[in-house]
């Protein structure tokens, strides 16, 4: 057995910054709150209700996951963010619409407390949005070192003992990286001169890794996902995450693409639409930034499939995605799947998924355990691109020479191994052939 990582404890208050503080972001605060003082369940984040299995099955160690590593508690989380509307949080959730009038009383008092910062804002990148709680400044980098003090000053405001940012914001249009993203010099260059493909998301990715600040991107924009910044991160020992919480529909095909896979069973066509009504849906309506989005929801079925590698079960299929703005149905998305299959001699198949999905309820316990687990790998000194953390995104971070890993089991197994990792546990390799020898 390895030696396990040298993980600082987590003593003192973990302090989380989010740059929006609409839907997701406040259904996060609330749900934690009413946890913390025993009102319900955290249903859904794998941190508070998950558990591990140690060694062999025959040894019955299964300790929670929160237990074996030592994540932050609850009660120590302290949370506060930048949004273009001046609401409070209280406000901002009542606006959202996604909790109950009785959830919502429960945590208005605490709520109402926390009141955005001025957000660093560009409407070039998010063409349906508009705000006055919005920081003016020179440049981009002027833009960029506001946001370094905000954080400080939160810090210090609340006596934290560590932080971590997780952008909450909405979608920006779609980018790639340009020659300003190569490295840190040029990048900063581009933010002094104001260029235009330095998005807003990019400046709380730079301001929270100048302050050691662990980032994730909960969007599917180019906002921390290319050398500069993948550079600084490692280089100040900050560990970054991302992109695009995986929630809904994407979430259904990275359950269902696997199983097709190891039955060997054919793909012609999945037809995927979605209706949605909160203000990512009101984003989304603008092409640059439905763009982005997908981008990022095409992606998992290539990678889960290897079309190259089975060209006869999936070299051909057509993939499609859309997605509606329908303003009646709010957070409570609806996502429309038709699977075209076939199997055995080529004889087809169909499947059809309606998932009458809560989006914000679906993110919330993905944002709490990215926090966690970043504030885990902050301590334990790991750096860079956390790919471990891919369970949780649509477009995972990886290394330039690998590709990323979309299948969701293939995702916990690794996470689950880089937990046992860290501890100094033997890897789960499911072999199984040391009980019978």
């Amino acid at each position: 057995m390895r030696r396990p990582v040298s993980i600082t404890p987590p003593t003192g208050k973990l302090g989380v910054l989010t740059p929006g503080m609409g839907a997701v972001s406040t259904t996060l605060m609330a749900g934690v709150e009413l946890v913390r003082r025993g009102e319900s369940l955290p249903v859904g984040s794998l941190t508070q209700m998950g558990t591990i299995r140690l060694g062999k099955r025959t040894e019955g160690r299964i300790p929670k996951i929160k237990d074996f590593v030592r994540v932050a508690e609850l009660s120590d989380l302290v949370f506060g963010g930048w949004d273009v509307f001046p609401d409070s949080a209280a406000q901002a959730a009542a606006k959202a619409g996604v909790l109950d009038a009785k959830d919502l009383a429960k945590a208005e008092k605490f709520l109402k407390n926390i009141r955005p910062m001025k957000a660093a804002f560009d409407q070039n990148y998010v063409k349906n949005l508009s705000g006055s709680n919005i920081k003016k400044a020179k440049t981009k980098f002027d833009l960029a070192e506001q946001l370094r003090e905000d954080i400080r000053d939160f810090k210090k405001k609340n006596k934290l003992d560590r932080v971590v940012m997780l952008w909450c914001g909405s979608t920006e249009v779609f980018q790639k990286p340009e020659d300003i993203h190569k490295d840190l010099a040029s990048f900063e260059k581009a933010m002094k001169t104001n260029h235009p493909s330095i998005a807003p998301s990019q400046l709380y990715a730079y301001a929270a890794i100048s302050e050691g600040v662990p980032y994730a991107n909960g969007a599917p924009n180019l906002s921390v996902d290319f050398p500069a910044l993948e550079e600084y991160a490692r280089a100040r020992n900050v560990p970054i995450a991302g992109k695009d919480f995986k929630t809904g529909q994407t979430l259904m095909k990275t359950i269902l693409a696997p199983g097709f896979k190891a039955r060997m069973l054919g793909l012609s066509g999945w037809f995927s639409t979605n209706i949605l009504g909160n203000r990512d849906g009101e984003v989304l309506e603008d092409p640059g930034s439905f763009k982005t989005k997908e981008e990022s929801k095409l992606g998992a079925l290539e990678y889960i499939l290897q079309p190259r590698v089975y060209p006869d079960l999936y070299g051909k299929f057509t993939h499609k995605v859309r997605i509606n703005y329908y303003p009646p149905r709010g957070d409570n998305k609806e996502g429309w799947d038709n699977i075209d299959i076939f199997g055995w001699l080529g004889y087809p198949m169909q499947i059809k998924v309606d998932f009458l999905c809560r989006d914000s309820i679906l993110a919330a316990p993905i944002a709490l355990d990215l926090i966690l687990f970043l504030d885990l790998a902050k301590r334990a000194g790991m750096r860079g691109i956390q790919e471990w953390l891919s369970f949780y995104f649509k477009s995972p971070m990886c290394a330039p020479e690998v590709y990323p890993e979309h299948d969701l089991f293939i995702q916990l197994m690794k996470l689950k191994n880089t937990l046992r990792w860290m501890m100094g546990e033997e890897m789960i390799t499911h072999l199984g052939a040391e009980y019978y020898d």
